[in-house]
C-alpha cells in the first residue's frame, strides 16, 4: 500500500531544484513510497539484489554506475538538468 499520494509527491518534488547527486535517493525512495513498494535499504539491506550506486557495465564498453540498480529489473540512471543520458 502507498505510504505516498500523487499530490504530496507532486507537492514535495515540483520546486526542487537540488542536483542529481543530493536528490536523486530521496526521490527514488519516494518513488517506492509512491508505489507502495519497498525502498532499496528495506528490500536488501546487503545490496546484493537491489540498492543504490551499483557497478554496471556499459553497453558500448567500460564500466559505470547505475544510480539505482535491481538485479534482473532494471537499472535507473538520474542525470540533472541539461545533462546527456546518451554519454552515461
Amino acid at each position: 500500500m502507498p505510504n505516498l499520494s500523487p499530490q504530496q509527491f507532486v507537492n514535495k518534488w515540483h520546486r526542487v531544484s537540488l542536483k542529481e547527486r543530493s536528490a536523486s535517493q530521496s526521490h527514488f525512495n519516494d518513488l517506492c513510497d509512491l508505489v507502495g513498494h519497498p525502498q532499496p535499504v528495506e528490500m536488501d539491506p546487503t545490496g546484493e539484489r537491489f540498492c543504490f550506486e551499483a557497478g554496471a557495465t556499459k553497453q558500448t564498453g567500460g564500466n559505470g554506475w547505475a544510480d539505482v540498480w535491481k538485479r534482473g529489473f532494471f537499472a535507473w540512471e538520474y542525470k540533472g538538468k541539461h545533462a546527456n543520458l546518451d554519454k552515461a
